[in-house]
């Protein structure tokens, strides 16, 4: 679930394989490249965990829950030692260990981390999964790690931290980084990175609606904030290729009580193993 602007070229690229296999259903079937996009649109791919994160891997205490409201299991990953606790999330695609460079510096501030695999990604079981399925292991992990300090979340973990917030997540802070907001957006971007015509997008729109029995839209992260009254700590780079600065932007300004951070040439990634955001997260973190 991310978004990517025309004047960057380093987003993710959907490979010409699957754009073939696209165009081909389209002029087939309406129905059939619905079912055949909604697929795609909720598997991620999981990548090898890179070198630079096996040390949180090796040191974290690991253990597989189950999440029993949405019927998965997950990989949860337990760093440091302390009674203070900070929940990370992880984005679409990435891992519990993904956000190792701000766990370190929380370590050494005097917190442990809890983060995890969501569904389908890393060390966790399965081959697809949504939005809905991030909120439900948030809420879960809470009851069974919780309380948090605070939560912290990248792109659609920034997303699902909102919700999880508004659905009952007590925390006294929450930081999200490159988040998402507008769920339409996010449906929007992906049909046009599958060259498909945009009529896709509400045929999506309506098969994931049915299928949840909810508004796809009622999961946009700036109606998550307009309910949120804890501080909010908004990070967003002006040169995100994949998630708009404009979703980070809009999302601060639905907050009641939130803070807004842009940087400059740290793309949508490269984000969280800067030092300077980093230390401004511990501080807010730290703050009254």
């Amino acid at each position: 679930m991310t978004k990517k602007t025309s004047k960057h070229t380093q987003s993710l690229e959907i490979p010409k394989i699957i754009l073939l296999t696209s165009k081909l259903i389209s002029f087939i079937s309406p129905k059939l490249i619905t079912l055949f996009a909604a697929k795609l649109f909720v598997t991620p791919i999981k990548h090898k965990i890179p070198k630079r994160e096996l040390e949180m891997d090796r040191k974290s205490v690991q253990k597989l829950i189950s999440v029993p409201s949405i019927n998965k299991e997950v990989m949860v990953y337990n760093y440091g030692k302390s009674d203070k606790k900070v929940l990370l999330v992880h984005g679409w695609s990435g891992r519990g260990t993904q956000l190792f460079k701000i766990a370190d510096e929380l370590l050494k501030a005097g917190y442990s981390t809890i983060s995890f695999d969501a569904p389908a990604h890393g060390k966790s079981p399965g081959k697809t999964t949504i939005m809905v399925d991030f909120i439900a292991t948030i809420l879960e992990i809470d009851k069974q790690f919780g309380p948090f300090e605070a939560a912290i979340g990248h792109s659609l973990g920034g997303m699902s931290v909102l919700n999880a917030i508004k659905k009952g997540l007590k925390v006294n802070h929450a930081v999200v980084i490159g988040s998402g907001d507008i769920v339409e957006d996010i449906m929007d971007d992906f049909v046009t990175k599958l060259e498909l015509k945009p009529n896709i997008s509400t045929l999506l729109r309506l098969h994931f609606e049915k299928k949840y029995g909810e508004k796809m839209n009622s999961y946009s992260a700036f109606l998550a904030a307009n309910e949120t009254t804890i501080p909010v700590l908004v990070i967003h780079d002006n040169d995100d290729p994949e998630v708009p600065v404009k979703a980070g932007i809009h999302i601060h300004k639905h907050l009641k009580n939130g803070e807004l951070l842009l940087t400059n040439g740290l793309g949508h990634r490269k984000i969280l193993g800067n030092s300077k955001v980093i230390e401004r997260t511990i501080q807010f973190i730290q703050s009254k």
